[in-house]
């Protein structure tokens, strides 16, 4: 049994702000903002636009891709460090909002790394049989835990959501297979204070600001992402040369290109959109997926290596032939 990809979808929030307009608030410059991260620009949510309202949106466009209805899901997830509330779960406000009345719901939180996390998970329902059809999302409004004063951080993340239709079909049971191959996840929570945020329900009762120590997040991400995808890959039976897109966390071009090198591919292979959205956390790579298949470079068919790292530090990687 696999867990194939009907369809995605993204949704992004009006609103496009610009390194210039960043640097008319905060001590940066258009030309310091590219040269260190590959970010022009990135979409922020509107007053009172919600992690879920995002969600939902990206969720109902990757139905429509699908061509599927809400009845036809059994289960939501969702990947986001930006919930809605403390509790119940954005995923419960995102069943809601699309009209799917039967299944279940539920979030997972591993920050940057969540949307490899949730799909892990979501593989797994649909291999136990939890499941038929699963509606992934990842979703945030980092603008909301941004320090805006604080031009190390504040212009590196964005909004936006990230979706994609996951069913249970019969496959042969090896790579040539349509749907997650292999899945590798990891965690170490000794890394917490390279990346984490000020606050929370049972330290300060707020929900804090972002902090981030950017050279040393750098310096692990480049090591445990190229170790990582060797990882799936070599779980899975398969090398560089029969990946046809690395679709990773957008997080930095400079990570992005690092990594890709590490493992000798061509940047001609990997799909990049964090020009135009920045870091859009949990997000990102299915915002970045369902970009390049709205595009036409990704195909049925097509092998995908997916990878990303986030505070916890947790990391993973994901083999997808869509």
């Amino acid at each position: 049994m696999r867990a194939v990809a009907l369809g995605c979808g993204h949704y992004l929030p009006e609103r496009v702000v610009s390194n210039d307009e960043l640097a008319a608030q905060v001590d940066t410059s258009d030309e310091w903002i590219v040269a260190r991260t590959g970010i022009r620009r990135r979409h922020i949510a509107a007053e009172g636009e919600k992690t879920s309202d995002l969600a939902a949106a990206a969720g109902r466009a990757a139905l429509e891709n699908a061509g599927l209805g809400p009845e036809d899901i059994d289960a939501v997830v969702v990947a986001t460090a930006t919930p809605d509330q403390t509790f119940p779960s954005t995923a419960t406000r995102v069943q809601h909002a699309l009209g799917i009345k039967r299944g279940f719901a539920y979030d997972i939180q591993a920050v940057c790394a969540g949307f490899i996390y949730v799909l892990a998970n979501a593989n797994g329902l649909i291999l136990s049989g939890q499941a038929k059809r699963i509606l992934v999302i990842g979703a945030e409004t980092f603008s909301r835990i941004l320090d805006w004063d604080d031009r190390a951080t504040c212009v590196l993340f964005g909004d936006g959501a990230g979706a994609i239709v996951l069913e249970a079909q019969e496959g042969d049971g090896g790579p040539a297979d349509r749907g997650v191959l292999g899945t590798c996840l990891h965690s170490d929570g000794a890394y917490n204070d390279l990346l984490y945020v000020s606050g929370g329900p049972s330290t300060t009762q707020t929900a804090g600001f972002l902090r981030m120590e950017g050279r040393e997040v750098f310096r692990h991400a480049v090591v445990k992402l190229a170790d990582v995808a060797e990882e799936v890959m070599e779980k899975v039976g398969v090398g560089p040369t029969d990946l046809d897109w690395i679709v990773p966390h957008q997080a930095n071009l400079r990570i992005i290109d690092a990594t890709a090198r590490k493992l000798s591919m061509s940047m001609d292979k990997v799909v990049v959109t964090v020009q135009d959205h920045g870091n859009t956390s949990a997000a990102s790579i299915p915002l970045a997926l369902s970009v390049a298949v709205d595009e036409g470079r990704i195909r049925p068919g097509d092998l995908l290596l997916m990878e990303a790292i986030g505070g916890g530090l947790a990391w993973g990687a994901a083999l997808l032939r869509w």
